[in-house]
């Protein structure tokens, strides 16, 4: 629904002035309907007035008094209040695929439920942002750069957060530079395709549950996350009592998370570090961040549209007049 506010709502007392004249004509009418009831001889009025002009009087005075109300509320300034996002959102999903995130201490799987907690994050995000999917182990992928197309965003998901996917290593900080990357170019697209658009705003969204062992370090990556002006929010996932079946065969290996090294990821770019322990948690991690996404509210004066209608009715009753009584009201 359109909401319409006013910029100089004093001015609108001077609706007064034609509610005022719609009375006033009111009263003149009921008036003449009293004096025109004095003449008992029906046959002479019609003899004197056979052409009255009845309901086609009516018509020019409304039209009058509509476009008085209607010009009063351009005066006021009118506004038409919408929705839009702030400047250009751009997200990406910087999602671990390390063997760690096989670990079931997340039922069923701290992958599973990750890849979950994704699709639930896409729900809540306003329309018009773009989200991109960078996933990372050893090294980053980029699965999909963003984009406002987030049925295709959770198709991506949905096929390349699972447990076939998963690698050995932990690049973190490889991760952040390529979801800068990513936002960079996607920013460089919408000012070459929309100029009007504004200044793109970046944010990567960090799910881990370890910490960097290849690849660049993190504070390599938050020193570029500043330059960029982009935030990084870091998801401590897991927890201290997560294991995995040790891939040379030795039992189980337990791969607690990191919520130290990637807090400071966090706070160093301006960013909020998060832990989750549940699926429920990460859940509701990823659905507070998605209803967290920014958006300004703008005004658009549209007195124009209302001048344009107090015009139209103006020249409807002038006209009226012209035609049905030969003068102007």
């Amino acid at each position: 629904m359109i909401g319409v506010g006013f910029l100089a709502p004093g001015r609108l007392v001077l609706l007064a002035i034609p509610v005022a004249l719609g009375l006033g004509y009111l009263i003149l009418q009921a008036r003449r309907r009293r004096y025109a009831l004095r003449f008992t001889n029906v046959d002479l009025l019609d003899e004197v007035a056979p052409d009255r002009p009845g309901w086609r009087r009516h018509v020019t005075a409304a039209a009058l008094l509509i476009a008085t109300v209607v010009a009063t509320l351009a005066f006021a300034r009118p506004v038409v209040a919408g929705e839009t996002s702030e400047s250009s959102q751009l997200i990406v999903l910087a999602i671990d695929t390390s063997i760690s995130m096989e670990a079931n201490d997340v039922s069923p799987s701290r992958v599973d439920a990750a890849r979950e907690a994704a699709g639930a994050f896409l729900d809540t995000v306003p329309d018009g942002v773009a989200v991109g999917v960078v996933a990372f182990d050893g090294v980053a992928r980029q699965l999909i750069s963003p984009t406002t197309r987030l049925d295709a965003v959770r198709r991506i998901i949905d096929r390349g957060i699972d447990r076939e996917a998963l690698g050995e290593g932990t690049a973190i900080g490889e991760a952040v530079f390529l979801g800068i990357d990513a936002i960079e170019s996607a920013a460089d697209r919408i000012e070459e395709e929309s100029p009007e658009a504004g200044t793109a705003v970046g944010t990567i969204v960090l799910l881990s549950d370890g910490e960097t062992t290849s690849g660049r370090s993190n504070d390599e990556a938050a020193r570029a996350a500043r330059d960029a002006a982009i935030t990084v929010h870091t998801i401590a996932f897991g927890t201290d009592s997560g294991t995995i079946a040790d891939p040379m065969g030795g039992g189980r290996v337990p791969v607690p998370v990191n919520e130290q090294a990637l807090a400071e990821l966090a706070r160093e770019t301006g960013g909020s570090p998060i832990e989750a322990a549940t699926a429920e948690e990460l859940s509701r991690v990823y659905e507070d961040l998605g209803r967290s996404v920014q958006v300004e509210v703008t005004d658009e004066e549209v007195a124009d549209w209302f001048a344009g209608a107090a015009l139209a009715m103006l020249l409807l009753a002038g006209l009226g007049s012209l035609v049905w009584f030969g003068r102007l009201p």
